[in-house]
């Protein structure tokens, strides 16, 4: 195609100035006109930044309305089958991959909202949340939900499976089952999407040590131990909660010459919890076993959803 290069905007690096701000910027903000921009970054490339994820196999974890998969890689690798996303990070000349869950937190939501009155009126009456009271109840349960599955796919679905046509399902419903164990279906059932997601990874010869676990979903010990036993890595946390807003900074930091490159920058500003919770061993052998079932879900259903999605 023969495009003019003079109509396409100039492209800038993440931690490169692009300008400084205008008069009207600055009387607004009360700052200085000489106070310089960076590039910045979208919200899951400036999280890896914010969350110290910038050198090879590092990897992150988000459970938050959707759920996110992020590793960074020193070199383009590329799936050919399209189930995850490769693009040019926040580092200049390097890389990330990302798989994607569309209705990670949203499944526990959409959960809780429709099918939790009793936890809520105990919220309401207490100190607790309700996301505490439905993890509890969760943990009452055991690993594998006496057999119960959830597939999250209540939005569709990116990862791995591209279908826009795919539904949520709960399956193996029988009369043991309470609601506890349905919180905790869905639960596992949205870390085996994620699962999915690193068996990808994996696939490509991306293959992660540890993971850090981020998100609102990954404040509570119990979703974080199911994604540590899944994955089978150990799992960190840090010690504040807004990634992003932190990575736009290491950039700036950058940009504003504090700093010679972002992994310096993040040596010296990002902060990881001393503590590590590590993958229980009986937990992942069921999880493998279960995880099995869990994909040929999918498979036995797809034409059933495409049918569905044409009545």
């Amino acid at each position: 195609m023969n495009i003019d290069k003079n109509m396409l905007a100039k492209l800038y690096e993440s931690p490169e100035v692009t300008g400084t701000l205008t008069k009207k910027a600055a009387s607004l903000t009360g700052l200085s006109e000489n106070t310089k921009v960076v590039g910045g970054a979208g919200d899951n490339a400036a999280a890896a930044v914010g969350t110290g994820v910038v050198s090879r196999d590092a990897a992150f974890t988000t459970i938050g309305t959707s759920g996110v998969v992020y590793a960074h890689t020193d070199k383009p690798v590329i799936d050919p089958r399209g189930r995850v996303h490769t693009f040019c990070c926040a580092i200049p000349g390097e890389w990330h991959v990302m798989g994607v869950t569309q209705a990670a937190g949203l499944s526990l939501n959409w959960f809780k909202n429709n099918f939790c009155a009793k936890e809520q009126m105990e919220a309401d009456k207490s100190s607790n949340s309700i996301y505490k009271i439905m993890d509890d109840e969760a943990a009452s349960i055991p690993a594998g939900a006496d057999k119960l599955f959830y597939l999250p796919y209540l939005m569709g679905e990116r990862t791995p499976h591209l279908d826009a046509s795919c539904r949520g399902v709960f399956f193996g419903l029988s009369a043991i089952h309470t609601r506890a164990h349905m919180i905790r279906a869905v639960m596992e059932g949205v870390a085996h999407s994620l699962y999915d997601c690193v068996c990808i990874l994996t696939e490509m010869g991306i293959m992660p040590n540890e993971m850090l676990a981020t998100g609102g979903g990954a404040k509570g010990k119990l979703w974080r131990q199911m994604i540590c036993d899944m994955f089978s890595v150990p799992v960190y946390t840090m010690s504040y909660d807004e990634g992003p807003a932190l990575g736009v900074a290491v950039l700036a930091a950058v940009g504003a010459g504090l700093y010679n490159d972002v992994q310096s920058a993040c040596a010296a500003m990002v902060k990881r919890n001393s503590e590590k919770m590590h993958p229980k061993k009986e937990n992942t052998e069921l999880y493998r076993k279960y995880h099995r079932l869990y994909c040929s879900l999918y498979s036995s259903l797809k034409n059933d959803f495409k049918s569905l999605s044409e009545i």
